[in-house]
């Protein structure tokens, strides 16, 4: 060969994977999940995926601002949560029958959990409405965490694209912003429930015994430190555990001790998860001084309440309910989400090779069947709810995260179906590897639910958080004005800016022994850390004839957090939904009172007068808009849209704070009197 020659040698690839340059982590294998892509996209980037810092950080942002503006959509968080936290952390409070240690169907122990961020927030800003938002933004980083878990386990163990459209169904979905800050063991049961499925993704084995603990743990602590009704998700887990053969290969002569290990290994899980009875039972039953079992006394009264008794008591709903309520909160989500189980049968048809090589064998589980358990937990839940007579919204907040997953599952198959019909018809999967019409179908999907979620989520804050924005003007205008007429405001300092003027201080208000008074705009009250200490909020009669709140006694504490009250047995408390006369208070005794109107279409009753349109008894202290649901057309009340022109299509009531003019006055007078003397 002649010397200026030179010579090329080709060498076969190995298998050894190329060790990372400069630092930089192998390309991860995008198709080894439970779904496996058919048409490989080998001249495009993968469509972008955070990993976790990146969503944790997106989910933090979203999650956030539902602590700070999302409403109070339930008067049950309201009574049976914000207050009682409030009494353990103030002193006093307004208590239901629940509480009662008669009838003891309200954890302390959860209660317990939030006390320490209410007492932080208080701490940091020096007064206790910035507890409520600390304890909010508590339950948004909580909520954070378990969804990054939950969809980073999707991306990896199920596939990259079911991972990624389940991120933004989380990350947009009205149903989560309302939930994932709500202050309500279907809340934690849900936080609970994404760990456990989070661990439940990876294949039942034998020798798998740390993803059997770690799923029956989670599932455990949702139901017995939240809610118990939710262990029923855990049920397509159990049969998994206990009779599918899923992640193992058992030949028939193996088959009775693969039986004994894995009934072994779910019953060791079962024991370990029952320890946490012991700190829920113990704290309990110091609260209600006298052995308590919460979880057994929900079940016991909503299951075995006995004639006349139960939470029919409160309502009850037809069947289509909760289809009617996920269809606000996740709009097109939701038929994606029930035809999961459908559409995966159509792929095991249409698309077999889609969860991967499987050759049937009675010594393995088809992969179709453990898909299949993936999706049921949804139609297990909804299917039990369904079927009971009472219903609300806060019940299904267990399987919101599941809602999407399935969603995700079906939207990831239906492309699938679209993929094997190009390419049938094309007969070139070479040219569906580079065609943008099954990511422009996807995400269209995605993009829609996105838009129409952003669109109900505004309209919420729009329409309905009004109440808490009145209540927040008697601290912020009103008690100030009071405060400055009667010469207990000190004078604003000279050469100060805005910004940096002190808190004003409200402790001189107790001085005026002021009462705010709620009529039948009691379901919406959001509690005492919105009203400054100093004012006492009563009811008076409304047209509402069932049982409403008493109050927690005055006590001192019992121990480091706990107060004697929660042992004391209160008086004019019943599981009958009875209405309890001594809980009212007198109209005359209303310094400043809350009440809605409707101008437009005014509604009055016996016990229920226009207060606001009184112009000689009451004085609007501040007054917003809340809208009229009855007389305000179906899709403008239910989406926000930007325009004049779409809101005007609404009517609005008016959510005013009102002042009792003599009373008010005569205390001023009273108090001007009093720091003239002083002077």
């Amino acid at each position: 060969m002649s010397s200026n020659m030179q010579e090329i040698r080709f060498r076969r690839p190995t298998q050894a994977s190329p060790k990372p340059q400069n630092g930089t982590p192998p390309k991860m294998d995008l198709n080894k999940g439970m779904l496996q892509d058919q048409v490989r996209k080998t001249f495009a980037k993968s469509a972008w995926s955070p990993d976790f810092s990146n969503a944790i950080r997106l989910l933090l942002l979203v999650r956030v601002s539902a602590a700070m503006y999302a409403n109070i959509q339930d008067c049950d968080e309201v009574y049976n949560f914000w207050e009682p936290l409030h009494y353990l952390d103030q002193g006093y409070g307004f208590q239901t029958w629940e509480t009662s240690p008669v009838y003891a169907i309200r954890s302390w122990a959860y209660v317990l959990l939030h006390l320490l961020p209410a007492r932080v927030g208080a701490l940091m800003t020096g007064e206790k409405r910035a507890g409520y938002f600390a304890v909010r933004l508590f339950l948004a980083v909580v909520s954070s965490l378990c969804e990054t878990k939950f969809y980073r386990t999707v991306v990896e163990k199920v596939n990259r694209k079911v991972g990624r459209y389940l991120f933004f169904m989380l990350l947009f979905s009205t149903g989560m912003w309302n939930a994932s800050i709500a202050f309500l063991p279907s809340s934690f049961a849900m936080y609970a429930s994404m760990l456990a499925f989070s661990y439940a993704m990876e294949p039942a084995s034998t020798k798998s015994s740390q993803r059997t603990l770690r799923a029956t743990l989670c599932f455990a602590a949702g139901s017995i430190i939240g809610w118990p009704f939710a262990l029923a998700l855990s049920l397509p887990f159990v049969v998994e555990e206990l009779f599918v053969f899923s992640g193992d290969r058992v030949p028939a002569d193996m088959y009775q001790t693969w039986l004994k290990r894995r009934w072994s290994n779910f019953a060791s899980a079962v024991a370990v998860s029952a320890l946490l009875f012991i700190p829920v039972v113990g704290i309990d039953s110091l609260a209600y001084g006298r052995l308590t079992l919460v979880p057994w006394n929900i079940i016991r009264y909503n299951i075995f309440g006995g004639s006349g008794r139960g939470p029919e008591l409160y309502g009850t709903e037809p069947w289509t309910f909760y289809i009617r309520n996920l269809v606000l909160n996740f709009n097109i989500i939701v038929p994606f989400a029930f035809a999961a189980l459908p559409a995966l049968a159509v792929t095991s048809f249409t698309d077999r090779r889609r969860l991967g090589p499987f050759t049937p064998s009675p010594e393995q589980s088809s992969p179709f069947t453990v898909l299949a358990l993936r999706l049921a937990p949804l139609y297990v839940w909804t299917g039990i709810l369904s079927l009971q007579a009472h219903k609300e919204e806060r019940f299904m907040f267990p399987a919101y995260p599941l809602i999407c997953f399935n969603a995700a599952v079906t939207l990831y198959l239906v492309r699938g179906w679209i993929e094997v019909a190009y390419i049938k018809a094309t007969n070139s999967p070479y040219r569906a590897s580079r065609s943008g019409i099954f990511r422009t179908f996807t995400s269209s999907v995605v993009f829609a639910a996105v838009l129409l979620s952003i669109a109900r989520t505004v309209a919420l804050y729009q329409y309905y958080h009004t109440p808490i924005s009145v209540t927040y003007q008697l601290q912020g205008q009103e008690l100030p004005r009071l405060l400055n007429v009667t010469g207990f405001l000190p004078p604003r300092p000279v050469d100060v800016k805005e910004e940096d003027l002190p808190r004003i201080d409200l402790s001189p208000i107790k001085d005026f022994n002021l009462t705010l008074c709620i009529g039948k705009e009691w379901h919406r009250f959001p509690g005492h850390y919105h009203v400054p200490d100093g004012v006492r909020v009563e009811f008076i009669k409304s047209e509402f004839d069932g049982l409403l709140p008493g109050r927690f006694p005055p006590s001192g504490r019992a121990g480091l957090w706990l107060r004697e009250g929660t042992r004391a047995v209160p008086d004019g408390m019943n599981d009958l939904n009875k209405e309890e006369p001594s809980h009212y208070a007198e109209l005359h005794t209303c310094d400043y009172l809350i009440d809605l109107d409707f101008p437009e279409h005014p509604v009055e009753a016996p016990h229920e007068p226009r207060y606001a349109a009184d112009d000689l008894a009451w004085e609007r202290v501040h007054c917003a808009p809340f809208l009229d649901a009855r007389h305000s057309p179906v899709l403008s009340r239910v989406m926000w849209m930007p325009g004049e022109k779409w809101r005007a299509q609404n009517s609005f009531g008016d959510y005013c704070l009102l002042k009792n003019k003599y009373s008010v006055q005569r205390k001023e007078q009273e108090m001007i009197k009093i720091g003239q003397a002083g002077l």
